[in-house]
């Protein structure tokens, strides 16, 4: 077979060199371009895989120009058609788009055009295909080219199937003698041989360019803040006001985190699939525009838009598959500058995916999604270079050892001496018959009081709450920091992983053998934020000043980062004495925090809410009795602090007959929402038939939220709160258990 530059040059190179210039620009070809245009030339099907910013328009573009016909571009995203028509358009270049956002009158127009030969590209999606009548004026054309993008959208092995693709079989009985050239940026093995079948490309040649973007910097970050390290990020100079998007796992988490990053001060906006069609058009164009400069998104976003200088892309949840992984930080960097991929993973993520998983009713469509979320698992908590492992996915081998461009390749090689943890953890899973999971284990080191572990007696356990850090002060590790451990752990292998839909770890004979010697265990130094938990009660005040020290420093690092946002001392914010009386009295409402020393009405309205709301979290996590500290000095509590309250739940009971929302009943009372849910719980306990039914959360949430419980075992909201994260609030989780108690 000839190759695609022979065949250029016999097709007069200096004319495409001519047209490459003055339509699009360029003054040469990119990696591969040259040798498939060459070959789109000669008539004959192609399968192209490039990466997200390679040229791949380009190698049906231009051929369209030399064709003396049109060339038939197929493609799923009405907003990307209209860039790329308009970007051809304003090249000179005579294309058209039909698709449901024109009007009948623009489309016989186009129509006309079509029939007097006036159109070079025809951009259409596949849907219209499914039409008798259309597919009927397509034969009236002289189609000499056809171009599928997104090719993987045809195989049900793909991370995006569309069913409508399937229709594009119609078009090798329509065109017989047309050129057909597929196009995606991410595609396995699998899903290139479902192209070729289901496109019925004959003959047809498969140009693979390499999966590899050197540009780009891949960081899996652990979930622990994850916020307060998003905003580090978007605060930095490299990306301070720069194109950002960030990927979240439901609608809601769009909106919440774009209101939560304006309410710091950041121009963001959300979008998702929820939004009227009008308004999702306005944000992506104010976005490509450079005039918001970050979006919270669904994977809904992305894949229509043609912007070149997105510098950072953030999973703010976890992908469900590398594919969908690959494809949407893919969309960072285009323009071959540096940009940064960061993915902020947990186990709460995984747990949910598993969750909506689970409602999949087709044995085989589960347990193929199931595969490909535990291969996205296993690239997240792999201790190898996340190119490497992206790129032999995909089936390309990457001969480098180091990457210089991941969190894995750029780690400092500090270790640390993991000896007693590591034998604590390999003596857990023998002791435990290596039955469980790696969470379970996390759960008996860390001391767990879950049901499931009382149970099985695995309290009794010798290694049970010893997950002590080696600092001699009686501290352990936290969730993240074991999880990592176990996972060095299992690169070092001396323990293994199972495969399937429920993996539990056991200890290999490497394992057995180790524990037997008197080797050391020197580990990687852990990459998990520390959080240093003590194995005293969580709820113990410290004896001197009778304050809560954890909920303290909490809040000194609450006022810290109000203090930076404001370019002001912290003491600006509150002093410590304010801080410490916060931690001892518990104010969850504004007249109890009024009465702290310090706090003023311009303070209260200032910063009362956020302080408030993260003293009813911290009280809800550690069940601790909100308002339940001594008073304010010089400041006298209702003489009869009993009857008080049973009024206040009287009055809650009232608003809550006349079907108010949670958020009105606290806003009308002047507390926040846990103490409204206090009074729900005593209300419930005493009358267990009163109608809430008005205050269930919304069905996917509930229902999530109730399986985690169940999962957890017993209603302790730290273990379901600790699975689910951020994403959950406690006041949630609280209103969840409520309903499961009555």
């Amino acid at each position: 077979m000839m190759s695609g530059k022979l065949l250029i040059a016999q097709k007069d190179a200096s004319r495409l060199a001519e047209l490459l210039k003055n339509y699009f620009g360029f003054d040469r070809f990119l990696s591969l371009q040259e040798e498939i245009v060459g070959h789109v030339l000669t008539g004959q099907d192609a399968l192209v895989l490039m990466p997200t910013g390679g040229g791949k328009s380009l190698c049906y573009q231009l051929p369209a120009l030399v064709f003396d016909g049109l060339t038939l571009v197929v493609s799923p995203l009405i907003a990307l058609m209209k860039d790329q028509v308009d970007g051809l358009k304003a090249n000179g270049v005579a294309a058209e788009l039909i698709n449901s956002s024109l009007t009948g009158e623009e489309i016989s127009r186009i129509k006309a055009a079509l029939t007097c030969g006036e159109v070079k590209l025809l951009y259409i999606a596949p849907e219209r295909l499914a039409t008798d009548g259309f597919r009927s004026f397509l034969r009236g054309l002289k189609i000499k080219c056809i171009a599928v993008d997104e090719a993987h959208c045809i195989s049900q092995w793909g991370h995006d199937f569309r069913p409508d693709y399937l229709n594009l079989k119609n078009l090798r009985d329509d065109f017989p003698e047309a050129g057909m050239v597929a196009l995606t940026a991410t595609a396995t093995l699998r899903v290139r041989r479902d192209i070729i079948e289901h496109l019925r490309l004959k003959k047809s040649r498969t140009f693979l360019s390499s999966f590899n973007r050197p540009n780009l910097h891949y960081d899996i970050v652990p979930k622990d803040n994850a916020f307060k390290e998003l905003l580090e990020i978007l605060r930095s100079p490299r990306h301070k006001d720069r194109a950002s998007i960030i990927y979240c796992f439901s609608r809601k988490d769009t909106e919440g985190l774009a209101e939560d990053l304006r309410a710091r001060g950041l121009k963001a906006e959300a979008y998702h699939a929820g939004l009227e069609a009008q308004e999702r058009h306005a944000i992506q164009d104010r976005f490509i525009k450079d005039e918001t400069p970050i979006i919270t998104a669904t994977i809904a976003f992305g894949m229509g838009i043609d912007k070149s200088d997105i510098r950072l892309v953030a999973h703010y949840a976890l992908p469900s598959s590398i594919e969908g992984y690959y494809q949407e930080t893919g969309r960072a960097g285009r323009d071959g500058l540096e940009a940064r991929c960061v993915l902020f993973y947990s186990y709460a993520d995984r747990f949910k995916q598993e969750y909506f998983i689970n409602q999949i009713e087709d044995e085989s469509e589960r347990q193929r999604v199931t595969d490909k979320l535990n291969r996205m698992v296993a690239f997240c908590e792999g201790f190898g270079c996340r190119r490497k492992y992206l790129l032999e996915y995909f089936g390309e081998n990457y001969e480098k050892t180091n990457c210089g461009h991941c969190d894995r390749c750029v780690r400092p090689k500090e270790e640390f001496d993991a000896d007693e943890i590591g034998r604590t953890i390999l003596e857990c899973v023998r002791a435990t018959g290596s039955r469980f999971g790696g969470q379970y284990i996390v759960d008996i080191l860390r001391g767990s009081r879950s049901e499931r572990i009382l149970k099985l007696r695995h309290d009794q356990l010798s290694c049970y709450g010893q997950a002590r850090l080696p600092d001699g002060q009686g501290k352990i590790f936290g969730e993240s920091q074991m999880r990592e451990i176990i996972g060095l752990i299992i690169e070092k292998g001396l323990l293994v992983k199972t495969a399937g839909e429920y993996p539990v770890i056991e200890l290999t004979s490497d394992g057995q053998e180790f524990l037997k010697g008197q080797e050391r265990l020197i580990l990687p130094q852990l990459r998990a934020v520390s959080k240093d938990l003590t194995k005293k009660s969580l709820d113990r005040m410290d004896e001197n000043g009778g304050f809560d020290e954890r909920l303290f420093e909490e809040l000194r690092r609450l006022r810290k980062q109000l203090a930076d946002e404001r370019g002001v001392p912290p003491f600006v914010i509150f002093a410590d004495t304010a801080l410490r009386q916060m931690a001892r009295d518990l104010p969850i409402d504004s007249q109890s925090f009024l009465r702290v020393a310090g706090v003023g009405n311009q303070k209260l309205k200032a910063f009362g809410p956020v302080f408030i709301q993260k003293i009813a979290d911290y009280c809800s996590e550690h069940s601790l009795v909100p308002g339940g500290g001594g008073s304010a000095v010089g400041l006298n509590r209702p003489s009869s602090p009993r009857t008080a309250k049973t009024m206040t739940h009287e009055e809650t009971k009232k608003l809550l007959a006349q079907k108010f929302s949670l958020e009105t009943i606290a806003e009308s009372r002047g507390f926040v929402a846990g103490t409204i849910l206090s009074h729900l719980e005593k209300l419930t306990d005493e009358d267990p038939g009163i109608d809430i039914e008005h205050l269930r959360p919304p069905e996917p949430r509930y229902d999530l939220i109730k399986a985690a419980f169940e999962h957890c075992g017993g209603l302790a909201l730290s273990p379901v709160k600790a699975m689910l994260g951020d994403d959950f609030s406690y006041d949630e989780l609280r209103l969840v258990r409520i309903f499961l108690k009555k």
